[in-house]
């Protein structure tokens, strides 16, 4: 570990938001000393074992592959780019959508310069029209599907470039930031450091949410909590949604249950793709990837199902609760993520080996077949039953008997913190951006912020 004492800017997190506010600064400033520091390794050096095929269920790496590492949890994503404002984050709240847009085709135009690739999808009236007819509800844009496989190659070659400018540090774990002195400190390998930064970043992304969170409640920065989602990842044969799949690649859809009210949300489709496991200290859950590759491609998609919930007062804590309705699955299941056929789970019993083995619909992860009401919320498996009958409407095959339902899968986004300009109040020359912070929920928005602040900070 070889760093200098001070910096202009210091930037907590190496995902994406924090890659792309470097490369702004690297960009304008060129002469700017800039510093960032990543918990997790290296791009070339994060392997799940899963993934790779040396394991056949999470061993709960420290840190995990999937989620912490340089480029962040978008890393393993499959890449999809949204080029739109309708949904993806809530930076429209800070500023016109016309410039969030600006700032996500200059984030696009990057990445292109890296190698992603310059075809997009396009929205469909025809489809959207389909799902009005059922009160489902497709919110549409451009996307692009760069893949797991090809966007870890275009983030290895920006990284690769950003080395080049800026001094980039991993497996640095901070453990406070002094809102005075602007002193990071954080360990490496076992032994403390400090440095200070003129500014600094906090890019923490979902892995970090909840120690930024913690920081704000010691440094009195008030809060205001966002949503979390809880649900399952949905998978099926891949020919059920291809009508949808090949026109706009991402059917993003949303329900409102007769039965409660409540909003579901379907996203994160991966045609022909697979489904992982996620360890975000040590909870695990569940999410999907797919690739370009063709000999990686599966017979499966599948897709994100999740009921979106919105705590009042008294209660807070809106990640901690997500994370105890995961680590129930985890602890039913002996250390794992369940899984349940939906047929099973309407007849009110549990998936066991033998049921798993009989099912039409082979499962791309190796999860213990169990039950899952056994420790999600009534209300929110009664929305997420509902919804897929409802999608069944439009896509026939979704409400089968083998469908396959994964748990736990949930989405939290931070509480957002108090900022004028993504400025912290009440800490001058502290910003926060992305998943991490609650301004953003998708990789184009996240790093749009990072261009963003970036920009401010050269102009500062």
């Amino acid at each position: 570990m070889n760093c200098n004492n001070k910096y202009d800017v210091v930037i907590i997190g190496g995902g994406i938001g924090g890659l792309m506010c470097a490369y702004r600064i690297a960009e304008r400033d060129p002469e700017a000393s800039v510093l960032l520091l990543e918990r997790g390794l290296d791009l070339e050096h994060r392997q799940c074992p899963i993934i790779s095929g040396k394991a056949d269920k999470c061993l709960k790496c420290e840190p995990c592959a999937v989620m912490e590492g340089i480029a962040g949890a978008g890393a393993f994503s499959d890449g999809k780019y949204i080029i739109s404002t309708e949904y993806g984050g809530w930076l429209p709240d800070f500023m016109e959508p016309a410039k969030v847009m600006d700032y996500i085709e200059q984030a696009d135009q990057v990445l292109m310069r890296f190698g992603a690739q310059k075809e997009r999808f396009v929205p469909n009236d025809e489809l959207k029209q389909l799902c009005l007819r059922y009160d489902l509800h497709m919110q549409q844009a451009q996307l692009k599907h760069l893949g797991t496989d090809a966007n870890l190659k275009t983030m290895q070659r920006l990284v690769d470039d950003l080395k080049q400018r800026v001094q980039i540090e991993t497996l640095c774990t901070v453990t406070d930031v002094n809102k005075e002195t602007h002193e990071v400190f954080f360990t490496h390998r076992g032994k403390q450091y400090s440095v200070i930064g003129d500014k600094v970043v906090f890019a923490v992304g979902r892995a970090g949410s909840r120690v930024f969170l913690d920081w704000c409640k010691r440094n009195g920065v008030a809060c205001a909590n966002n949503q979390v989602d809880i649900g399952v990842r949905v998978e099926l044969p891949a020919m059920v949604w291809e009508h949808f799949s090949k026109k706009i690649y991402e059917p993003k859809i949303l329900y409102r249950s007769k039965a409660y009210g409540d909003t579901t949300r379907m996203f994160c489709f991966n045609e022909r793709g697979l489904v992982v496991t996620e360890n975000t200290d040590g909870v695990l859950t569940v999410n999907g990837h797919a690739y370009k590759e063709l000999d990686r491609k599966t017979d499966n998609s599948n897709f994100a199902l999740l009921c979106t919930i919105r705590f009042t007062e008294p209660f807070n804590d809106p990640i901690d609760y997500a994370r105890y309705v995961a680590s129930l699955a985890n602890k039913i299941s002996g250390g794992s993520v369940l899984v349940q056929r939906l047929g099973d789970l309407e007849s009110g019993r549990r998936t066991d080996e033998k049921r798993l083995k009989q099912s039409t619909v082979r499962p791309t992860l190796n999860a213990v077949p169990g039950d899952l009401s056994l420790c999600m919320p009534k209300r929110q498996l009664d929305n997420i039953i509902e919804t897929l009958h409802a999608l069944d409407k439009v896509a026939p095959g979704t409400a089968n008997y083998d469908t396959l339902l994964y748990g736990v899968e949930c989405k939290y986004y931070s509480a957002r913190p108090d900022c004028v300009d993504f400025e912290i109040k009440d800490c001058p020359g502290i910003y926060a951006l992305g998943d991490g912070a609650g301004f953003t929920r998708s990789l184009s928005q996240a790093a749009a912020n990072g261009l963003i602040i970036g920009e401010i900070l050269t102009k500062k």
